[in-house]
Order: C-alpha cells, then structure tokens, then sequence
C-alpha cells in the first residue's frame, strides 16, 4: 500500500476521532485482505508530527493514544470559540487531586490525615464524574477503605503518557513549579508567553481560583489543578514528604 495513502488515512483518523487512538485502533482500519505494512503506521505518525512544525496544531501521544490538539502559542485566540462558563477549583480539591496523583493509592482517610482536615465527599465525586480519579482497590484493614488512583483521563488532559512525567516531588516548592510541564496561563499567553499548555482540541481554558473549602455544585467541570499556583495560598509540597503545608 503506497505510505502517502496510508499517511493520509491515519491523519484523517486522527481528526475524525473525539478520542485518541492507539496504533493498535489505527491498524485496524485497514482490511485483514490488505493490511498497513509492519512499521507503516509509526512512520506515518512521524511524518504527521514533522508536518506540524508551522501549523497551529501538533499531534502528541498521551496515555490513551495519539491526537491533534492546539499548539500554545495559538490557544489563546482558539479558546474564544467556547463560551461555556469556566468552571475553577477549590483549594481542598487542588490538594486532594495531589495527594492522590503523588500518592496513589491512597485512602481518603490518608488524604485527610495529611490535610489535617475531612475531605468533603463531594470532592471525590467530582474528581471521579471528571473522570481523573477512580477506586483501584481496597485497603486491607478494618472497614477496607477504598484506595484512591488516578485515570488515563488524567493523564490525558495533562498531556502526559505516564505518572512518571509529573515533576519529581523533590524539585517543587509548590504548584507554580508545575507550570514547566503543566502549564496554563491564558493571560500569559496572549501576551506571547510560550510557556502556556498546548490543550486538546476542543478543549476549554480554565480560569484562576478562588478559595473555598467545597465544590461549587453549580459547576459542572473544574479546571486544571495547576491554577492553584495562583492562589493567594498556594498548596507547599515539601521533598519527599507526605505532609502538605498551608502557608
């Protein structure tokens, strides 16, 4: 099969799908009878990404698979299609989507003994309906506690391809240092930052933060946990510790 075709059909794949796809769903567009050649597809997605180096968008691997999503340096311009209400994070649920994405597994009376305070239920929920945490199993102890993780939806939406792509806990001194690799600012970027997060295509820019100890349930979805930098009390996640420290 010439790889010019095959190029051309992954590329439209890619922007027809409202999911990423693996190379594995990518193979499987084409006939038992006529097949992608060994190693087709791979190249394709090379050559797509070489491709996007002058477009306004690039194609990346996350944990789910490959997708189009919007360069940063263009998103501040793209955001204005969607016109939703930005929906912001609490304080409290900044810090539970930590311990859990640093900590996992970990229960929520683990989460609680950290923050020194009860997490309020509706926390989890919302970070389960947003599908970025689920149940991965249970603690073996009296009552067998449910044990905290996080998705490939999290890792998604950050553009990571595993938990080993968040900043290592020992080079941060608070959410701001996040911002290298989980980034997003859309103030900054419309002033030609270009430290802005590249976001999915599709995808809406959340806005800052403002402190309360729930979750609005006005909101219908939360945005991305690094605004808490922004906070006028940012969360401190010290070394290796377990401990997190409200300034």
């Amino acid at each position: 099969m010439d790889p010019q075709l095959i190029k051309r059909i992954v590329e439209a794949a890619l922007l027809a799908a409202s999911q990423p796809l693996t190379v594995v769903q990518l193979n499987g567009l084409f006939p038992l009878d006529e097949p992608a050649p060994d190693g087709s597809i791979p190249q394709a997605l090379d050559a797509l990404q070489a491709d996007c180096a002058e477009r306004g968008v690039e194609l990346v691997e996350v944990a789910s698979g490959w997708r189009y999503q919007v360069k940063a340096d263009v998103h501040p311009w793209v955001a204005r299609l969607w016109t939703e209400r930005q929906v912001k994070y609490t304080r409290a649920t900044l810090e539970t989507l930590a311990l859990i994405a640093y900590r996992q597994p970990i229960t929520r009376g683990e989460i609680e003994q950290v923050r020194g305070v009860a997490t309020n239920s509706n926390i989890i929920k919302a970070l389960e309906e947003r599908e970025w945490i689920r149940v991965v199993g249970h603690r073996d102890m009296p009552g067998k506690p449910e044990l905290l993780g996080t998705t490939k939806g999290f890792l998604d939406y950050f553009g990571l391809k595993r938990l080993d792509e968040l900043p290592p806990l020992s080079e941060l001194k608070d959410f701001g240092e996040l911002e290298p690799q989980l980034r997003f600012e859309p103030e900054a970027a419309s002033d030609g930052d270009s430290t802005a997060d590249a976001m999915p295509l599709g995808d809406i820019a959340a806005g800052n933060d403002t402190e309360n100890n729930t979750v609005d349930s006005a909101d219908t979805e939360p945005s991305p946990p690094q605004d808490a930098a922004r906070q006028e009390d940012a969360l401190a996640v010290e070394g290796d510790s377990t401990g997190v420290e409200e300034e």
